[in-house]
């Protein structure tokens, strides 16, 4: 017993830091496309997440999302945003490290690149735009999946 609380005693996740390391917004057609009555533009979103080691206990995940805006074929508005953070990590075995990285860091970060996104949005002129919550669980999970077959696809030639 006495080990097992030493070894959680051990793990620890903290958050160092929570910045902006990128970020653009583009409105190629204003200032025309303020003139247009209707408002019916197809949004995409891309996101992805990457992790890099800055030290032995220090971690930074990026969390970057991309969000365009298009009426017609032509763009309204592309907005990039690189949200990062700068985490510590000790004690976590390789699985819960991808864990941590692939899911619960993105999460911590994406309240902040959703706000940070909206706002601009609005700063461009544009009507209010509200990322729906992800879950990075899932999206974690599906990747793992993903390379479990690839590499099983590259064992079997």
């Amino acid at each position: 017993m006495a080990e097992q609380d030493k070894a959680v005693a051990e793990k620890q996740l903290s958050i160092s830091k929570i910045y902006v390391k990128d970020f653009s917004f583009e409105s190629p057609q204003s200032p025309g496309v303020f003139r247009n009555k209707e408002w019916s533009p197809k949004t995409s979103l891309n996101l992805r997440s990457t992790h890099t080691p800055v030290d032995d206990d220090f971690h930074e995940v990026v969390l970057t999302i991309s969000v365009e805006a298009k009426d017609n074929d032509k763009t309204v508005f592309l907005v990039e945003l690189h949200q990062a953070g700068l985490f510590e990590v000790t004690g976590h075995t390789p699985e819960e490290a991808g864990m941590l990285f692939g899911s619960f860091c993105p999460n911590i970060l994406f309240p902040y690149a959703r706000e940070s996104i909206s706002a601009m949005i609005q700063k461009g002129g544009f009507p209010e735009f509200v990322l729906q919550p992800i879950n990075f669980d899932a999206l974690y999970m599906q990747s793992q999946q993903q390379q479990q077959q690839q590499a099983a696809k590259s064992e079997a030639h």
